[in-house]
């Protein structure tokens, strides 16, 4: 959804720019994410910007897909939840993915090609995994392989007898 609403044309993106400046656009008028990244997670009061700017907007087109579905079961991945998604969004249950702060920086400097310094700059401005379990109703470990986090997702999708889903 956050990609969508920054997409090229979109308002979203021109609040961006209006918040943080032409260098928020790559050469070819895209966010650049990467640098809009560099500066808001080593900056808490930006980062407190780009939240004030991106979240109403982002819930808002989340709960407009989900009150347009049809399905029995919907999942809605939020990197940043906060315990007001469960009330915004009219979920049901929070279930929680999580990995250890090691794993966490392994996959983002080996995957995104990050720096550690700016991993480890995105990991400490995120909830810790102490704060997500507070807020989950299920904690899913995922610092193995995705099939074992699949097959979990399959179990609770049993138990909750969803599983032709």
């Amino acid at each position: 959804v956050y990609r969508q609403l920054t997409a090229l044309g979109q308002p979203l993106l021109d609040a961006l720019v209006d918040a943080f400046g032409a260098a928020a656009l790559s050469a070819d008028g895209e966010l650049d994410r990467s640098y809009l990244a560099s500066i808001v997670f080593t900056d808490p009061a930006a980062l407190r910007q780009l939240n004030a700017i991106t979240h109403g907007p982002i819930g808002l087109e989340i709960r407009r897909q989900l009150d347009a579905s049809t399905g029995d079961v919907g999942f809605v991945a939020i990197p940043l939840f906060r315990a007001e998604h469960r009330a915004q969004l009219a979920l049901d249950e929070m279930w929680s993915v999580q990995v250890t702060p090691e794993v966490a920086l392994d996959r983002l400097v080996a995957q995104r090609a990050m720096t550690p310094e700016s991993a480890r700059a995105r990991i400490a401005a995120q909830l810790s995994n102490v704060e997500r379990e507070q807020l989950a109703d299920e904690v899913l470990w995922n610092n193995t392989d995705r099939e074992s986090l699949f097959a979990r997702v399959d179990e609770l999708m049993r138990e909750r007898g969803l599983d032709d889903h």
